[in-house]
Parts: C-alpha cells; sequence; structure tokens
C-alpha cells in the first residue's frame, strides 16, 4: 500500500513540477498567518485539538476579480506571491492570460493544492514532498484524515545563499543528571480519557526544586506564566532555534539575560497544566519556519548519554 501511495504521490509532483525548478529543498515562503508564539503543548484530539490549531490554508483563500489593466504578474505581485502559484491554483489561467471580470482563487502564500491519494498519511505526503509532518498538519488544520491539502514552500525563483548552519545539536543537559522520560514527543494517548493528544516536548522525571539549566548558550526571550506551560522560560539560541523549559516553581533568570550552557534558569515545579502526575520538566526544541516556531523531537537534539 505504501508503494502505491509514493507512486501516487510522485505521480502528481511531477505532473505540477518541471525539472528546472527545485522545490521544497527551498527555503519556504514567509506566510500571511503564523502559528501563534506559545501554542499549548498538549493538544486534546476533536474539538479541543482542532482550536487550538490555525484554520486550514485551503479555507483561507481569497476572490480576486480580474480588472481592466490587471496581468496575472501583477496579480501575484499584489498578493506578493509567484504567478506560477495563481497558475496552479486556477485551471483558468492555465493559458497565461486573466480576462477582466474573471474571479480567481488567491492562497494566502506560495504553495500548491494537492488531492491525497487513499490512505496516504501525513508521514506520506512529508516523504514525498520534503516538508515536515508536523508542519505540514499545523498548516492544513491539524486534520487527521486529510482528502484535499495545501503543500507550503514552492518556489519558482532561485534562492539566495543561506548563512551555513554551525548547529551540531544542543550542548547540555537540562537537569543535573540524565532523567527518565515520563511522557515522550509525538501523539500521545490519555490512560484515563483515551482521548489522543499532541505532546510538543518531553516530560523529565524530577523532583520539586531540582534546578534546570540551559541546554546551550543564549539569551532568555521569555519569563512568564503562560496557561498550561505554567512558570515558562524560552531561551534563543540563534539559528532559528528555541529551548522553552515548562511548569517550574520559581525563576532564576530574567529577561534579556546571556546564559550560558549549564546555567540555572529555575526549578522544577507543577505549575500550569501537566499531563502527568509525577514531577517533571517540560522541555521543548522548536525551530523557526515560516508557520511560527514548530516543535520537535528534543531527544533528536540533546547530547548522547557517557558511556
Amino acid at each position: 500500500m505504501l508503494k502505491i501511495i509514493n507512486q501516487s504521490l510522485s505521480s502528481i509532483k511531477n505532473r505540477y513540477l518541471t525539472k528546472n525548478h527545485s522545490i521544497f529543498s527551498s527555503v519556504l515562503v514567509f506566510i500571511a498567518i503564523l502559528v501563534p508564539l506559545f501554542p499549548s503543548f498538549a493538544q486534546s484530539s476533536s474539538n479541543s485539538l482542532d482550536s487550538k490549531c490555525p484554520a486550514p490554508v485551503l479555507s483561507r483563500l481569497q476572490r480576486h476579480k480580474v480588472a481592466s489593466g490587471e496581468t496575472i504578474a501583477s496579480i501575484a505581485q499584489r498578493y506578493k506571491l509567484a504567478p506560477e502559484t495563481l497558475i496552479k491554483f486556477n485551471e483558468n489561467l492555465s493559458k497565461g492570460k486573466a480576462r477582466v471580470g474573471q474571479v480567481i482563487l488567491v492562497p494566502p502564500f506560495n504553495g500548491m493544492k494537492l488531492t491525497v491519494p487513499k490512505g496516504a498519511t501525513w508521514q506520506d505526503i512529508a516523504k514525498a514532498y520534503g516538508i515536515r509532518s508536523d508542519l505540514l498538519f499545523e498548516i492544513n488544520g491539524c486534520q487527521k484524515n486529510p482528502t484535499v491539502v495545501f503543500i507550503p514552500g514552492v518556489s519558482w525563483t532561485p534562492i539566495a545563499q543561506k548563512p551555513k548552519d554551525t548547529y551540531l545539536g544542543l550542548i547540555s543537559y537540562p537537569l543535573p543528571a540524565i532523567a527518565p522520560v515520563g511522557l515522550d514527543y509525538g501523539w500521545q494517548k490519555n490512560p484515563q480519557t483515551k482521548q489522543t493528544f499532541f505532546h510538543s516536548g518531553i516530560d523529565l522525571l524530577a523532583a520539586i526544586n531540582t534546578p534546570v539549566l540551559a541546554a546551550s548558550d543564549g539569551t532568555v526571550i521569555l519569563v512568564s506564566k503562560e496557561g498550561p506551560y505554567g512558570f515558562l522560560v524560552v531561551v534563543d539560541h540563534g539559528q532559528g532555534r528555541q529551548t522553552r523549559y515548562a511548569q517550574l516553581n520559581r525563576f532564576q533568570v530574567a529577561i534579556g539575560q546571556a546564559v550560558k550552557s549549564g546555567e540555572t534558569l529555575g526549578f522544577v515545579g507543577t505549575t500550569g497544566r501537566p499531563d502527568i502526575p509525577q514531577s517533571h520538566l517540560h522541555f521543548e526544541v522548536r525551530f523557526q519556519s515560516p508557520v511560527g516556531w514548530v516543535a520537535q523531537d528534543p531527544k533528536l537534539h540533546l547530547p548522547k548519554a557517557k558511556s
């Protein structure tokens, strides 16, 4: 089944792209909406899950009536899009001309619409198009079984040289010692309610008042009480990366403070809305994307335990 799905996705992909144009390996184009700076790290499925996600991009298409003197290029420029984006969204523009009075659909940012092959998952789509599955999930309104989705980041223009990324992972562990993971990153099931929810970090078991340490050098950009996060510290590490330390019982740093790896930020507590009864540090790693700060699995970034 997976082979058939991948073949279907590849077929669709090849139909829309020419071999001279790179897709999705390019930098994603900045979009009009952003995921909230502090989305809930534990989102229940069904109604609560939907309410905490941005509206699907395909539900936010605008209608534009072509006026005298307008061209596809001028309309695209008005909406800060590539002309090809408008052509892909409007079959009546396939001949390269816009007729006066014609109504066309305008997406909020560059990309393409994809009819999902039967049985395909977010992971299948991500693999076929080279876009992170969690990013696709969020900008399409957190739908579990989508039929038509928006694939962002299509670019038909050369990409400027990006600065070299020297990131090799976090320098140190956010606690004084390696701790058991009480609740992992990703889709989890509440043992009591049986509801499925997405957990955007890891809960590291530790006693209350255990020092919480900066996982890398950076600047403290938030020290605040933030809903389910409780007492939260956010450290920016540059190059579009942040770490978040949540559900603390008190702080040791202030906004704007430069911190070094291993420096104490605060102490383990139980503030906010913990997802497990054991005391723990809720720890997140996020990277900046065109749709906001997207959570990644912290285990991929933490230093390996010394043998």
